[in-house]
């Protein structure tokens, strides 16, 4: 009974600690939202810090005090953001006290696209809207908030106001003072952690090496540098790209006639550092601004023209030399990563999302036991080319998989692809078979996938990188890397073959019909023929057959074997083969990992002339014969004896 029950408990393990896994996430979020009045100013000088910590690293290589370079970078910092905040304000008070003059203009612009309707419905709705916008900005900026059709409406009736003084000025000073308590408060505590911080930053980093444990201080100082240098080059070239766009955006505006094009040049850099959505918001207020204070369509047009110039290029020419390419986040890691922090911080969140979401992807990154939050979140492919492939396969979707190898041989050749990628995944999928795992109707859909992948990229016309262009250097290097890959880039004409070569077929791959063996020695055949030298595959006793007649022409025999029953079923294998085709060179394509001590003994006991565990080396092994048979002709010892 006790056996039954541990039985049971360890297989109900998985499922514990999934439900364990779940209520501590649940349980983070929970602590999260109801303390981030705690966690937002902490998460803010936090990374605050590391945009400022190159600033103070500069001023004391300068030779001054860490205390004063640190009160110096923080001072210069918020003085120039409450300065942006004065600046912006006073812009968006002196926008509010002229937006009764835009009132006439959206008028008319709307009569003329409604024509007789356009004073319901919709466009009705939304004008009044504009009219309340423009109704709180002028608050905003002073002005008495006056409708300017109660004069004429006479429905309208005086609105008795009671004040009541109660705490006379105390009472007056709290209700001016106590909306803005809570900002002045985070900013206030912002800027004492964010000074703390800086001051004892290097205090800092040795507790955080200690609470993690001193047992493995190299892998806590990896995590540590990785997410510094992430973080700071993030920020720092965000800041720098984000404060161009803006200046680039209010030069552009004030050329234009934008009202504001300082406010709205400090709301384009700020909405930058939201992802995706940012730099589609900060297009919107000027459009729009465009539309109320010209009458023609020109200012609107200009205003869209500049936009849709430097969005593209900032995002795709300057942003990846600044940034690069990845900040190591998958595109809907970052969504969601938006989403769930600006559910639980709010707007704060949202801006903070990507920096957050880098720094768990590093943890996960460097820490096995947190390494799915680099698999959910990170930027790296879940599954390796080889793995990919053989699950395509198996699902009997090539599609993908062609679309990968295609990428792949805009660099690497088609015998690189087969090698690395195809021949890799049946490996694993032989892994499978052999342990009884895959059905046989799964095996048949994986073979008949694997044959349609072969004959899509039959449509690669040179088997060489990028269509055979392939620059001196690149030459250089794979001919330095080695005669199989120096065979990758080598297209053969008949002209380049010796006489005996020269025949209708002078390559044959040999394996059994509907395994894994058949499928690769059609990849062979394949390779061999887009380098020049043509190949069949025969897997059937009537293909041999017919092979009988064309035997005088055969140069090479290939037995095509993922892992061969016995060394005795590979020695009949290759007596049979010399018996059927006197003269041939006798090959063994034994297809799985290297084994130079194993590669050695098959070729000696199979007693055959070349033996290869890739197509690069069988592509090596008929290039160097095609060209010097007779290095190959009646060899006491197998000539390439290569695992």
């Amino acid at each position: 009974m006790d056996i039954k029950i541990d039985r049971q408990l360890r297989r109900s393990l998985p499922l514990f600690i999934a439900l364990a896994g779940v209520l501590l996430i649940l349980a983070a979020a929970t602590i999260l939202r109801l303390g981030r009045d705690v966690f937002v100013p902490v998460a803010l000088a936090v990374l605050l810090s590391f945009v400022l910590a190159p600033g103070v690293r500069q001023l004391q290589r300068l030779a001054v005090p860490q205390g004063i370079a640190v009160l110096t970078t923080v001072v210069l910092a918020f003085a120039l953001i409450a300065g942006l905040m004065v600046v912006a304000g006073n812009q968006l008070a002196g926008l509010g006290a002229e937006l009764p003059r835009y009132q006439t203009t959206v008028r008319e612009k709307i009569g003329r696209l409604g024509g007789a309707g356009a004073s319901s419905g919709t466009i009705n709705r939304a004008f009044e809207a504009f009219e309340e916008t423009g109704n709180e900005l002028r608050n905003l900026g002073g002005s008495a908030v006056t409708d300017a059709n109660s004069s004429n409406d006479p429905a309208r009736k005086p609105m008795t106001v009671i004040v009541q003084d109660g705490n006379g000025l105390f009472g007056t000073l709290g209700l001016v003072i106590s909306p803005l308590l809570h900002p002045l408060t985070t900013a206030a505590l912002v800027l004492l952690l964010v000074v703390f911080v800086l001051a004892s930053r290097e205090d800092l980093r040795n507790r955080l090496v200690r609470l993690v444990g001193t047992d493995d201080i190299q892998r806590t100082t990896v995590v540590i540098d990785d997410a510094a240098a992430r973080l700071s080059r993030l920020f720092l070239a965000q800041m720098l790209l984000n404060t161009g766009f803006g200046i680039v955006v209010a030069a552009g505006l004030w050329l234009i006639g934008i009202p504001s094009p300082v406010l709205w040049g400090i709301f384009a850099g700020i909405m930058r550092f939201i992802p995706y959505v940012g730099g589609i918001a900060g297009v919107i207020p000027p459009l729009l601004l465009g539309l109320a204070v010209d009458p023609t369509w020109s200012m609107f047009l200009w205003t869209l023209t500049l936009f849709l110039i430097i969005q593209p290029l900032s995002g795709q020419v300057i942003e990846p030399l600044l940034i690069g390419r990845r900040t190591g986040l998958a595109p809907i890691a970052i969504v969601l990563s938006a989403t769930i922090w600006t559910f639980l911080w709010g707007p704060i969140g949202l801006i903070l999302s990507t920096p957050l979401t880098v720094c768990l992807v590093v943890l996960g990154r460097h820490i096995g036991n947190l390494e799915f939050l680099d698999i959910m979140l990170g930027d790296r492919p879940a599954l390796s080319p080889p793995q990919l492939f053989y699950q395509r396969m198996l699902a009997g979707d090539p599609i993908e998989a062609v679309i990968k190898a295609k990428e792949f041989l805009r660099e690497r050749a088609l015998a690189t692809y087969y090698d690395e990628v195809a021949l890799e995944g049946l490996r694993l999928a032989h892994q499978d078979i052999a342990r009884g795992r895959i059905l046989p109707e799964r095996q048949k859909r994986l073979l008949h996938t694997t044959e349609r992948l072969i004959a899509q990229l039959e449509t690669v016309r040179d088997p060489r990188p990028k269509g055979g262009q392939v620059s001196a250097e690149a030459e250089a290097a794979v001919i330095a890397a080695g005669p199989d890959q120096a065979a990758a880039t080598q297209v053969l004409s008949r002209l380049d073959l010796v006489a005996d070569w020269q025949g209708d077929i002078p390559v044959v791959c040999f394996a059994k019909p509907n395994t894994l063996d058949e499928v690769i020695g059609k990849m062979l055949a394949q390779v061999l023929k887009k380098h020049g030298i043509n190949a069949v595959t025969v897997s059937s006793a009537q293909g041999l057959d017919q092979m009988q007649g064309a035997a005088a022409g055969v140069r090479m025999i290939f037995l095509s074997f993922v892992d061969p029953l016995s060394t005795l079923h590979l020695r009949h294998a290759v007596r049979l083969a010399r018996r059927q085709f006197p003269g041939a060179v006798v090959a063994l394509g034994i297809w799985r990992e290297r084994d130079v001590v194993m590669g050695r003994q098959l070729s000696r006991v199979a007693r055959c002339d070349v033996l290869a565990p890739t197509i690069g080396v069988a592509l090596s092994a008929v290039i160097h014969a095609a060209r010097s048979p007779s290095t190959l002709q009646n060899a006491a010892v197998p000539i390439r004896n290569i695992a």
